[in-house]
């Protein structure tokens, strides 16, 4: 077990300023409207530092020298690029622990993810990113027996993008790694509830970058969370065996937890086959019930505190919901600040409870008969993000996931993974250079 120290206590690896202003064209600006938010620790409630308080002038000024700087970061070349993305890949490894502690500190997620997944990943999709454009070429089109078609790919030129308070970092991550490698200049706006571990970023990595390529405006107004009821199905022969597929199965139950649920593909619903209903139902609110809840700066803490009070409220208010229209509380359903216990429903697939999502460490258990109940129950909602699905039988969980509405589906596991290279098609057009080899008139005109 590590207990790491909170920031502004003696021994810690993060060290706040007292106040941050505006990062705009590689310098600290302060705002227009010289006004400061309080940002306030979930870990214990407490304000630790200021964040500028950003508004549509602040925005202007940002998006002005990410503009000015973004015609000569553009026409650097993908090698050029991809070295400093690799480079910033490893000043972010050589800082792994302090941005850890950063993103507890901030979101209130234990330490002990952040450690193995979101810095992790932050590392990943540097460098993945800078491997993709490294290795890239264009592409060339006869499309006429003297003319050719030329196409590669140009930057957008400015990314102007709001984050969620989810995973800071990560989110951070999603947008610099691809929109950097595609050549744009990026205005980043932190959720309100967590602006100050991107702060500790850019003192790790903005020497790294030409000023006015990365710029961050914080204090805006609460960013919206896109999240859905996403469903975790398990079928009759997941507790075949006590054996590991089934512990990994537990686990995967388990993930509706993670980060305290407030995560927009958490597996918030969980469908089990009725003939193993009541044997996998006490399995899973056993491995639920072992969830250690507690301070997320020590890294046997499995579940920590949610992001806020009005998050925490959130939380509650559905589970007050769930009780009032006769969802069966299993286990959980208690609050003390902003800790809310790992909680599990059961009831009908049809009620509130079951449908609406609410970003905390709550799961609604339903059963189902056989595959096309399940697949009827969990097509329900039309807005998934993301769905699980746990069998034995590969050609049953293909099939299954083939057929679930789900943008992502994972089979037999339900854990984060970097940002596909596809997502370099959003930050940036393609160019089509059509050339003529023939020195002959077409005979149009």
């Amino acid at each position: 077990m590590t207990h790491y120290a909170a920031p502004g206590r003696p021994g810690s690896v993060v060290a706040y300023r007292q106040r941050y202003d505006h990062f705009i064209g590689g310098d600290y600006v302060a705002p227009v409207s010289g006004e400061y938010v309080g940002n306030v620790t979930p870990v214990t409630g407490e304000v630790f530092t200021e964040v500028a308080r950003g508004t549509d002038a602040d925005r202007a000024r940002a998006l002005h020298a990410a503009s000015g700087a973004a015609r000569a970061w553009g026409s650097t070349t993908a090698r050029e690029r991809a070295t400093v993305l690799c480079e910033i890949a490893d000043r972010v490894e050589e800082h792994a622990t302090e941005l850890a502690v950063a993103e507890t500190w901030d979101n209130g997620k234990p330490v002990r993810e952040a450690l193995v997944a979101d810095v992790p990943l932050l590392i990943e999709q540097f460098r993945q990113f800078a491997a993709a454009i490294r290795t890239e070429v264009g592409q060339v089109e006869q499309v006429g027996r003297d003319t050719c078609d030329y196409r590669s790919y140009q930057p957008l030129g400015v990314v102007h993008e709001r984050l969620s308070w989810t995973f800071p970092l990560m989110n951070a991550g999603r947008v610099l790694a691809p929109a950097l490698a595609a050549g744009n200049a990026v205005v980043l706006e932190p959720a309100l509830q967590t602006p100050a571990s991107i702060h500790v970023l850019l003192g790790v990595i903005a020497d790294l970058l030409p000023p006015g390529v990365v710029n961050v405006v914080t204090g805006s107004d609460d960013h919206p969370v896109v999240s859905a009821r996403c469903p975790n199905i398990f079928f009759a022969d997941v507790p075949a065996h006590r054996d590991n597929f089934l512990d990994k199965a537990l686990e995967g139950f388990a993930m509706f937890a993670a980060n305290q649920g407030e995560i927009s593909t958490a597996p918030s619903r969980a469908l089990i086959q009725t003939s193993i209903y009541e044997e996998l139902l006490t399995l899973a609110t056993e491995r639920t019930r072992q969830l250690r809840l507690g301070d997320p700066l020590d890294t046997d803490t499995m579940v920590g505190a949610v992001v806020s009070l009005a998050q925490r409220d959130r939380v509650m208010a559905y589970v007050e919901r769930g009780k009032s229209e006769g969802a069966r509380l299993v286990t959980g359903g208690e609050a003390d600040g902003h800790y809310v216990q790992p909680t599990i429903f059961e009831g009908d697939h049809r009620s509130a409870v079951f449908s609406d999502d609410v970003l905390g460490p709550v799961v609604s258990v339903t059963r189902f008969d056989d595959r096309d109940d399940a697949l009827k129950i969990a097509n329900e909602s039309t807005a998934q993000l993301g769905a699980g699905v746990w069998c034995r039988d590969v050609t049953l969980a293909h099939n299954v996931g083939q057929e679930l509405r789900a943008e992502r589906v994972w089979v037999n596991n339900y854990h984060a993974y970097p940002a596909n290279t596809a997502a370099l098609a959003e930050y940036r057009r393609p160019k089509h250079l059509l050339v003529s080899y023939s020195d002959r008139a077409q005979g149009y005109f």
